[in-house]
């Protein structure tokens, strides 16, 4: 097929569109529809018993600012990688909050283990899995539709960008009503359920952002006309 006849074409053809706003615009958009339904979920699972006594523990708000954080730079690196054009730096912002987060939960861990007992206490929490996907249910439906909306030429990036982003928040909002804090619990079970949700979202990601529908319309458009 000819390329300038399919760029005249698709051009010819194409339906008017909209600019999309900046990544940090559309961050705070999907941050504003999500945190109503995260408040909703905590609410209705009751706030845990200790809450007001965690809001005083240095480690608990580090892993919870962390975790926040690394939601929301996840966020804003999804939105920009559906944009060509923007600097593929965004892709990393992620990582500073993720390390944070990580180093906070290890050297938790790291302390635990040097004290001795931690691995007795070691016992399954399955729950963290269906609740950090439960929260986050909501903020990966609205980033889903919001990616679709840009130009995915990166799907399994993207997808596991916004998996992370709603992963985390989905974990930021357990912390306030399940009352597991032990390092190594946490590490294991809520990181890892935050990682897990990653990959799977990432590799879903040709599934739900995926142009070859688009670009095989557009050529039988093409070919019609």
């Amino acid at each position: 097929m000819d390329t300038d006849k399919l760029i005249a074409g698709l051009t010819e053809h194409a339906d008017a569109v909209r600019r999309l706003p900046s990544p940090w615009v559309r961050t705070a958009s999907w941050f504003a529809m999500a945190v109503p339904y995260v408040v909703a979920i905590v609410m209705i699972m009751t706030p845990r018993d200790d809450l007001a006594v965690k809001f005083t523990d240095f480690r608990f708000l580090v892993e919870q600012v962390a975790a926040l954080c690394t939601a929301i730079g996840a966020a804003v690196a999804a939105f920009q990688s559906i944009v060509p054009g923007y600097s593929r730096r965004l892709l990393l912002l992620p990582l500073v909050p993720l390390s944070v987060w990580l180093a906070s939960v290890g050297e938790g861990c790291v302390e635990a283990l040097l004290r001795g007992g931690a691995l007795q206490t070691f016992t399954s929490d399955f729950l963290c899995i269906p609740a950090i996907a439960l929260v986050g249910a909501l903020p990966a439906v609205a980033m889903t539709l919001m990616l679709r909306k840009g130009a995915p030429l990166w799907p399994y990036t993207s997808a596991a960008l916004g998996g992370l982003a709603a992963a985390g928040l989905g974990n930021f909002g357990l912390r306030f009503f399940h009352g597991q804090d032990a390092s190594l619990m946490v590490l294991v079970w809520q990181v890892g359920t935050v990682f897990m949700l990653t990959i799977l979202c990432g590799q879903a990601g040709r599934l739900f952002l995926d142009w070859r529908p688009a670009i095989a319309r557009a050529r039988r458009n093409l070919a019609a006309h």
